[in-house]
């Protein structure tokens, strides 16, 4: 299974509480904070809807 790499790279403040949830849903807590997850659909969207705020890396 394809592995991703996401690392938040803007900070939170400012973004919506839905944002906010879907950041704490990946895991992702603290600026420039790296998680990696398996590559799913659930996890693609959650990508989609806070893109503005990570990068990506697909490994």
């Amino acid at each position: 299974m394809k592995r991703v790499k996401i690392t938040q790279i803007r900070s939170r403040i400012g973004s919506n509480p839905s944002q906010r949830a879907t950041l704490d849903a990946l895991g992702l807590r603290r600026m420039h904070q790296t998680v990696e997850h398996n590559l799913n659909p659930q996890i693609e969207g959650m990508i989609k809807k806070v893109k503005h705020l990570v990068n990506v890396e697909y490994l």
